[in-house]
């Protein structure tokens, strides 16, 4: 039997957003596939605490690097850190993000240049700051978390949507532009996640994961690690000759049409 090559010994990855959620599940399945894993973000002994448990439960080594996506500087330092201190960088997850919802006319422009900073601009830098570091190995593989709102949109969220939208053509470009060097890079487009943050904005208004699962095909909310699989999916072997795409992973479409059967779920 052919072996499914998700091994990913040897290989070192960068985790944006790693302190919680997405991150976490990601930095964790990818050091339980054999990669040693950086994990970054602002909050540094919240950091040290995944760091610490993720390290004890796979053997790995995990280093917490306290990091704000929305600087340049800080972006570039926490990259050059990365490949000092593993030695390479073989993956890089553009995964920190969020959104503030506001209607599209009581949106300042503050607020706009925030979100783009945070979902946009910060994958830009990092992907400009690691990519030389790829090309100089050989080859590496980005992945960056977007959302379906970046697909579809989302009332009171054009900023997001928008800034998420073009998270996905930078994904294309990237790819286009990096591939002569054996570099991918991919997309996931998440759906409703039951993420910490995710969860505490549900509460505020009276939503629950049950309530909020119920309109997807499949009935439920995702887990951060239905999110953390697809990253390894781009992240391993299994994908070597897939770049420039985004995947939705998201419970399955939502459609219009005819009503459901009472009790049934068939329409």
């Amino acid at each position: 039997m052919t072996e499914v090559p998700v091994r990913l010994d040897g290989r070192a990855a960068v985790v944006t957003g790693g302190g919680t959620g997405i991150g976490t599940a990601t930095a964790r399945l990818l050091a339980s596939q054999g990669a040693d894993v950086v994990i970054a973000s602002r909050k540094m002994e919240t950091l040290r605490r995944v760091a610490a448990e993720v390290g004890a439960e796979t053997g790995r080594r995990i280093v917490p690097i306290e990091a704000d996506v929305r600087d340049e500087h800080s972006c570039r330092d926490m990259a050059e850190q990365a490949a000092e201190i593993l030695g390479r960088i073989d993956i890089l997850v553009n995964n920190a993000g969020g959104s503030y919802m506001f209607p599209f006319l009581d949106t300042p422009v503050d607020r706009f240049d925030n979100n783009v900073s945070l979902n946009l601009r910060g994958p830009y830098v990092l992907t400009q700051a690691v990519a030389p570091h790829m090309i100089r190995q050989g080859g590496g593989s980005i992945v960056n978390i977007s959302s379906a709102a970046g697909l579809t949109g989302v009332r009171g969220g054009a900023v997001y949507s928008s800034a998420k939208a073009g998270l996905q053509m930078l994904t294309r470009v990237v790819a286009a532009e990096l591939g002569p060097y054996n570099i991918r890079c991919n997309c996931i487009a998440v759906g409703a996640v039951a993420s910490e943050g995710a969860l505490r904005s549900w509460a505020r208004f009276g939503m629950t994961p049950e309530s909020v699962g119920e309109s997807a095909p499949l009935r439920r909310v995702g887990q951060p690690e239905d999110i953390a699989n697809g990253v390894l999916y781009f992240a391993s072997d299994l994908s070597s000759w897939v770049s420039g795409e985004t995947l939705g992973i998201n419970g399955g479409p939502l459609m219009g049409g005819l009503p459901e059967e009472p009790g049934t779920g068939r329409r």
